[in-house]
Formats: structure tokens, sequence, C-alpha cells
């Protein structure tokens, strides 16, 4: 079964040096137990930060996180060791498995942490590879799957320990159309066949469709709660490249419409500076990646 998430009026603010930036704004969202939620919106505005805390990854600067009767943010660094493991699957953009062990391995590992016996885990490895479609990969390691195929592995790492809910960031972005489709299936199959609470956050619109209920983040706030046949199918895949090429063009857009509040006088020099600053940095981190991925931007 699934747990209910409360998220009430929570802010969160980082400092670099003297420049705070206000990753959220007073966000407040629920979901239901059992309950697939997407979230979608553009770079910067949230949303991993929003799956960081809800995680017990990262503490709220203020505000209030239920995840079932337990208040996350209030818990001590032993407790959310132990929340991370009982609560929360984590299924990344960049998977997290480790490249020198195998695939069930991999799965194994998590239980190992919680001193679940030996023979239970092998059990548990067995079914969980059955559950993705991979009892004839258990024995391969990372390198040697591919992308969907590791991601699969991915996901029955963090169903290892059996958590009420799965966090998944990105789980599609950096797999092609057939693959990001698979994944998705996937994830829909954990959500009805084992009642698990998922939030996942994407920037593809088909991935997205699959949820109950689609939020949209902006700004550090939720901004509105669509239906899935309310938000338009892409026309075409979009690989992970154009997804960043995508959010450099928002970024870009974003500091056009910062000089002008700032030429109109709706902004203050100080409030620009460390908006402007927050933006510059998003982009140089995201020209970054395009060049790891032998792009230029």
């Amino acid at each position: 079964m699934g747990l209910e998430i409360v998220v009430r009026d929570v802010f969160k603010i980082y400092r670099i040096g003297k420049v705070e930036i206000q990753a959220l704004r007073g966000l407040s969202m629920t979901v239901e137990d059992g309950e697939l939620v997407s979230i979608i919106g553009p770079s910067g505005s949230g949303k991993t930060t929003l799956l960081n805390l809800i995680g017990g990854l990262d503490k709220p600067t203020a505000g209030s996180i239920m995840v079932g009767d337990l208040e996350v943010a209030g818990l001590s660094p032993r407790q959310l060791t132990d929340y991370r493991r009982k609560t929360i699957g984590f299924v990344f953009q960049n998977l997290n498995l480790i490249p020198t062990l195998t695939a069930a391995e991999n799965i194994e590992l998590p239980m190992i942490a919680m001193g679940i016996p030996r023979s239970e885990r092998m059990r548990r490895v067995k079914e969980l590879l059955d559950v993705v479609g991979l009892p004839h990969r258990a024995s391969h390691k990372p390198d040697e799957l591919s992308g969907g195929e590791q991601q699969r592995v991915a996901i029955a790492t963090a169903m290892a320990n059996d958590p009420p809910i799965i966090l998944a960031d990105e789980p599609t972005g950096e797999l092609d159309s057939a693959n990001a489709r698979m994944i998705t299936e996937y994830l829909v199959k954990v959500n009805k066949e084992f009642e698990k609470t998922i939030i996942m956050v994407t920037h593809d619109a088909n991935v997205a469709r699959a949820a109950d209920r689609i939020m949209r983040i902006e700004d550090g706030v939720i901004k509105e709660t669509l239906e899935p046949t309310s938000l338009i199918e892409t026309a075409r895949p979009v690989s992970y490249t154009d997804q960043i090429k995508a959010r450099i063009a928002d970024v870009d857009r974003q500091l056009r419409n910062l000089d002008e509040s700032f030429r109109r006088g709706e902004i203050d020099g100080d409030e620009y500076v460390k908006r402007r600053i927050r933006l510059k940095n998003l982009r140089l981190s995201l020209e970054d990646e395009l060049h790891r991925l032998g792009t230029v931007a």
C-alpha cells in the first residue's frame, strides 16, 4: 500500500555566498494514498528540490511535509536514514546503479542495509527481476545492459525494501521513445499492481499523461493541476539533448523577461542581480551538460 503525502506552505532557500535563491516559495500539494502524480514545469522551477524534500534528502527552510502520519521535516538524521530505507524508493535519471555489481546484486544491496536474511533477499531479488521482466539479466553488470534495462533494474532496486512511496526524477530523460514508453508502463504497473504512491518528475508530455493527475510547478509553487487528457501529446519523441536545448531556450526567455522587468522598474537592483545570477548559473550548468554529451549549445 502507498501513503498520502501532504505538503503545506513549504519554502526552500539556498544561500550561495551573499546570494539567496528561493527554490520553493510556499508550495502546497496533496498526493493521495496509491496515486500516481506527474510533476511538470520549466527547468529551475523547483521540481527536483520538491522530490528531495519529500524523500528526506534535504530539509525545508519552512513549512510542513507529512508522509502518512510522519512529519518529515522534524526527523533527526538517524530517523531520516531509516525513513529513506523503509518508506521511499528513489528512481533517478542517472540511475545510481553500482557499476561493479550485477543487476541482482544492485537490487539486493538495499536489503543488506536493512539486515534482511539472505534467503529472503534471494527470493525478493528473483521476484523483482520477474516484475521488471529481466530474470535472464540477473548476472549482468550495468554496462552490459541497455539504457532501458538499466532503468528497469533501478525500478526493481527502488522496490527492494517494499517502500510505500516511489519518487522518480526524470526516469526516462536519457531514453529513446520506445524505452521511455516501456519504463513508463513499468511505473504504472508498480503503481496499480503494488499500490505504491508515485511522484514522477518529467519533461516528456507522453510520460506525464500516464499519471492520474499532472501538477505544473513554476517559480517554486504549484500553478495548476491538470487532467492527463488536457496535456497535449508531443508530436515527436524528444531526445535528452533536445530537452537540454529547450531548457536553455527557456532560461534565455526568463533572462529577457527579467531585463524587461528591471527596465520597467518592476523589481529593484538587488532582486534583479540575485535572479540574474541564479539564471546565468543555471544556463552554464546546462551548457556544461551539452558539452558532456558532445553537443554545442
